[in-house]
């Protein structure tokens, strides 16, 4: 069973920042792929960015390509997810989410609010 923990979430101006991240619970971290998705009111949940076991990869919603950031650092098994130049618009809960490789099994965080708002 893997746990994943979010934090860093919370009210933010527009055209401010925010650091999420998110701690797992397993001692084989690299071995897990690593998402977030968000999920507004009344909105299906969306991708937002994902990172490969390594880190070496990256991939993101277009939505948000040139202000945020996902990064890992397996040593501490955390992913984070950087978010600059926020909008109204990236007001949602966010989610944490681990593949793991060779696997279809994932898992997800139990999700942290962010909210833009002047």
């Amino acid at each position: 069973q893997v746990q994943l923990a979010e934090s860093g979430g919370g009210l933010a101006q527009p055209g401010g920042s925010l650091r999420l991240s998110c701690v797992s619970s397993v001692s084989t971290f690299s071995n897990y792929a690593m998402n977030w998705y968000r999920q507004a009111p009344g909105k299906e949940r969306e991708l937002v960015a994902h990172i490969s076991y390594s880190g070496d990869r990256t991939n993101y919603a277009d939505s948000v390509k040139g202000r945020f950031t996902i990064s890992r650092d397996n040593t501490e098994r955390t992913v984070y997810l950087q978010m600059d130049n926020l909008k109204p618009e990236d007001t949602a809960m966010y989610y944490c989410n681990a593949k793991r490789r060779f696997s279809s099994s994932d898992w997800w965080g139990e999700g942290i609010q962010v909210t833009v708002s002047s």
